[in-house]
């Protein structure tokens, strides 16, 4: 979700776009117009090879977050974060694809009391057998939870609703203002870890085994910093004043196991641009290089890799921003100490912004705001082609979030806002801010193993009872406990 922060200069995002002079592009067509001149139509519809499953609106006007999609077909559960007036989270069944329903509702004690976005995103994992789901939630100073950042759920007795219960609560004090972002990992060591923003300059890595057994640090085992400023005049010659940052901690991450190097890799989005660390060792997390200086980029929003982690999709939020594609082999070989260009960009529309991103190789599913889901193919990463489409907005041009206290204002932050994918089946779930969440078939997608694509398999979705493939679970890091499924 868009954080409150101010926007950069059309001049930046113009010279962004000046990029497709050496990068090919590929977009669909922005939307058509009734007459030369007239305004926009609302987007409707989609392509033919993406199919409609279910749709289920869950309370209007920026109330839906960021969601989760449990990978086993025996538990056919979603979870959605809600914000705004119902700070808490939904549960979705889908046991009936031609009947999916909300089974659960949950908002946070004495809720009207509370101000903030409220529950952004939930993401769920297994441990000992049992299956819990983290939400992140923030909430601003002077309201109560202030410093509240996650609710952990113990949802293993589904679908029976009575059997829910929170089973713990993480709480930052030293930074009040709550987590907008969150990762759960299966860790190569076989710790359940949960990745978390912060409100300061580092993200916080929290084994889940620790916190659920009610250790007195929560279960922090690590922090990842946001490096030091990048010296721009290193990283792009005859540059020698910093550029101005908009935030000053990560926004958005990802991690994931890289089984060439053995080593557990995030992948950080935030201030100063893109971050790869290896944290492997989570009490001593080390930089393998950065992507950043690349035109219009001061700060990073999303950073997803490819299964084989040698590309990556990066998100920059601001109107008119392509998603960027960089090739990160110079960084990872030690031939740069920084990235600095993308080897292509892409956009559903570029009047609007594409948000939150899945990578299935080839595939890259977004949730793309205004424009819905968008399906593009990266196979040549040189040469992304746009493969699909589906408006989920059902709105105007330009009435998307304005801010606190406000809400509703003339910014593009509108619409589809998370996007995940179930690997089984290839079903895929967007969760609109507007209209709430909807469940997607694509043609030729039936579901996805990296086996099939010559890649590893992995992706966003955790082998909760095995781990990383590849990986040999060594020894945990000294001064921490393994924990297991």
């Amino acid at each position: 979700m868009l954080q409150i922060r101010p926007g950069l200069p059309l001049s930046v995002a113009c010279t962004a776009l000046l990029l497709a002079g050496a990068i090919t592009v590929r977009a669909q067509d922005p939307r058509a117009a009734t007459a030369p001149g007239a305004a926009p139509l609302e987007k409707v519809g989609g392509s033919s090879n993406i199919h409609l499953i279910a749709h289920i609106p869950l309370g209007g006007y920026f109330r839906v977050g960021d969601a989760d999609l449990e990978q086993e077909m025996s538990r056919p559960y979603a979870y959605v974060g809600q914000l705004r007036d119902r700070p808490g989270f939904t549960i979705l069944d889908m046991h009936d694809l031609n009947n999916v329903k909300a089974l659960y509702k949950w908002k946070i004690e004495n809720a009207a009391l509370h101000s903030g976005d409220g529950g952004l995103r939930a993401k769920y994992f297994k441990l000992h057998n049992k299956y819990y789901v983290a939400v992140c939630f923030q909430f601003l100073q002077g309201s109560p939870d202030a410093d509240l950042g996650a609710v952990i759920f113990d949802v293993t007795g589904l679908p029976d609703t009575t059997k829910i219960k929170v089973a713990a609560r993480i709480r930052a004090p030293n930074t009040p203002g709550g987590f907008h972002n969150l990762f759960a990992y299966k860790h190569s060591d076989g710790r359940v870890l949960l990745f978390t923003t912060t409100t300061s300059s580092v993200a916080n890595i929290y084994d889940m085994d620790k916190l659920l057994s009610g250790d007195k640090d929560q279960g922090l085992v690590g922090t990842v910093p946001i490096p030091p400023g990048p010296k721009w005049d290193e990283a792009l010659p005859g540059m020698n004043s910093a550029k101005p940052l908009s935030i000053s901690g990560y926004h958005d991450f990802y991690v994931g196991y890289d089984p060439g190097t053995r080593q557990d890799k995030f992948y950080g989005a935030g201030a100063g641009g893109y971050y790869v660390f290896d944290v492997t060792h989570t009490d001593a997390p080390k930089l393998i290089t950065s992507v950043v200086g690349s035109a219009g980029i001061s700060w990073g929003h999303t950073f997803t890799p490819t299964p084989d982690g040698l590309f990556a999709v990066a998100e920059t939020e601001y109107q008119w921003a392509p998603l960027r594609i960089f090739d990160l082999r110079p960084g990872l070989e030690g031939k740069v100490q920084a990235i600095t260009q993308p080897i292509a960009v892409w956009n559903a529309d570029w009047n609007d912004l594409a948000h939150n991103h899945e990578v299935r190789w080839p595939y890259v599913f977004v949730s793309a705001y205004e424009d819905g889901l968008q399906v593009f193919n990266m196979q040549d990463p040189k040469h992304p082609k746009t493969l699909g489409w589906y408006y989920t907005c059902e709105c105007t041009h330009e009435t998307g979030f304005g801010g606190l206290p406000d809400w509703q204002g003339t910014s593009i932050y509108n619409g589809a806002f998370g996007v995940m994918v179930r690997n089984a089946d290839g079903l895929i779930l967007i969760t609109d801010s507007n209209t709430g969440a909807w469940l997607f078939k694509m043609d030729g997608f039936s579901g996805w193993n990296g086996d099939d694509w010559s890649m590893p398999n992995i992706s966003s979705a955790q082998d909760w009872d095995h781990g990383p493939p590849g990986s040999s679970h060594p020894a945990p890091t000294p001064g921490t406990k393994a924990g297991g499924n």
